[in-house]
């Protein structure tokens, strides 16, 4: 049986954000995971996850000027400092948190000097919490034409060339089905790099179960691949949240 995580900064959003927390447990999920925690006081959040039981698998790094349409700094040339200082503030808040992985963003950039800054920060970062979990995801070209880093190929070649044993692959197979598609295959390869799953609709990211990506036969893939970590939910629900848990509320 999977074990999904609801993403809390797109789903149950009806509520306040420390509200979602016991939504989602009422909803029935274990475990939650959110985009960036840094506008709310870290103890606050971990007094809700301690009070509904809830396992806090994944949030992101700071990712610069979101407004502005930022989306982190790691793999941008010339902003290594001030990558680090937000690393460091990310690593401030997991420390409270706790949680299982973070995703460090990568942010719009191309080219080699992008590619040098990202081993660059990666590595460092790496070095700096040896027992942490860190995620690099490809986002896919069409929602952020920008973004450094968008096709597992390109992720694996890094994590490869770094080998530090604590960076691995976010997979989203929202960005994967819109990038490269034959998730199959493309499951069965890059298994042994993932660290965590992420799913939505394809192709408007509403209810997974909306939509091209057949969700039955991905879930027996990874059953069948051993996978043991969650899968999160990171989608934009279509109205009220709870009304559509259909496809989660089979499941379990």
């Amino acid at each position: 049986m999977p074990k999904f995580c609801a993403n809390l900064s797109m789903m149950f959003t009806e509520h306040p954000f420390l509200d979602r927390f016991g939504a989602a447990a009422e909803a029935g999920f274990k475990g939650v995971e959110f985009l960036f925690p840094y506008d709310q006081d870290a103890k606050a959040i971990r007094a809700e996850l301690d009070k509904h039981k809830l396992f806090p698998v994944l949030f992101n790094s700071p990712p610069g000027d979101w407004e502005a349409g930022e989306r982190g700094m790691a793999a941008v040339p010339g902003r290594n400092p001030e990558f680090r200082a937000s690393f460091q503030q990310a690593t401030t808040y997991a420390a409270i948190i706790r949680p299982g992985r973070l995703h460090v963003m990568a942010g719009n950039a191309a080219g080699r000097g992008a590619q040098a800054a990202f081993m660059e920060n990666l590595a460092w970062a790496a070095e700096q919490v040896p027992n942490q979990l860190l995620c690099i995801e490809p986002i896919n070209s069409r929602d952020l034409p920008a973004y450094f880093l968008n096709r597992s190929d390109q992720a694996i070649a890094v994590i490869e060339a770094i080998g530090a044993p604590n960076i691995g692959l976010q997979y989203d197979l929202y960005h994967a089905q819109i990038s490269e598609g034959d998730l199959t295959r493309r499951l069965e390869k890059l298994i042994p790099y993932i660290f965590h799953i992420q799913l939505a609709g394809v192709p408007d990211r509403q209810e997974p179960d909306q939509g091209e990506l057949n969700i039955s036969h991905i879930f027996k893939v990874l059953e069948d691949l051993g996978y043991q970590g969650w899968i999160g939910c990171e989608y934009r629900p279509k109205g009220k949240t709870e009304d559509g848990l259909g496809w989660f509320k089979a499941l379990n």
